[in-house]
């Protein structure tokens, strides 16, 4: 069995989309996934499978039963543990002297951006905020609030032309130590 994360986005945001975590625990029992768990209300799940299938045929997957189920669209993106390891490693903010990992996020992409998408976007300065684009990961340094900030989900769908949600620093490395168990 492989172990998967599952970021949900958008879901109990501001009384939105609202899955209680348990319920969203006992949804994904009933997919046949195994060892699940949940972290924090903002729809992280962790859970093991042996599907064959790739991430985004889970994913896409995931978002048709949660529509069946719930009758409204969450997208859905999956990193397997080995991703996400790597993910956590490649971000460039974190080997920055001074940086305060309180102002880091990941936005996890569903699919890696077109090139020249991602060339057009790094022409563009939004500083104090930066991000750095590697494959499916933007690795974000917000030093004011990421609920201010220009670089947001929306911001990057609509520029790279694929989903997109973010976590903190935190909650991906939790992510990643729960994946670990």
């Amino acid at each position: 069995m492989q172990t998967f994360i599952s970021i949900l986005r958008g879901i109990n945001v501001s009384g939105q989309k609202k899955i209680l975590m348990a319920d969203l625990k006992i949804f994904f029992e009933s997919l046949h996934f195994k060892d699940i768990a949940t972290y924090i209300q903002s729809g992280n799940v962790v859970f093991k499978s042996d599907s064959k299938n790739t991430d985004q045929q889970l994913a896409k997957k995931i978002e048709k039963a949660i529509f069946a189920k719930y009758h409204f669209e969450v997208p859905v993106i999956i990193r397997t543990s080995d991703e996400l390891k790597n993910s956590i490693s490649q971000n460039p903010f974190v080997k920055e002297k001074n940086i305060d990992l309180k102002k880091l996020h990941v936005t996890f992409l569903s699919e890696t951006p077109d090139k020249e998408k991602i060339e057009q976007i790094k022409q563009a300065y939004y500083l104090p905020d930066r991000f750095a684009i590697k494959g499916k990961e933007i690795y974000l340094h917000i030093p004011g609030s990421y609920g201010e900030t220009k670089l947001s989900n929306k911001f990057f769908e609509n520029k790279l032309k694929v989903s997109a949600t973010t976590r903190n620093w935190n909650t991906v490395n939790k992510l990643f130590e729960m994946a670990q168990q």
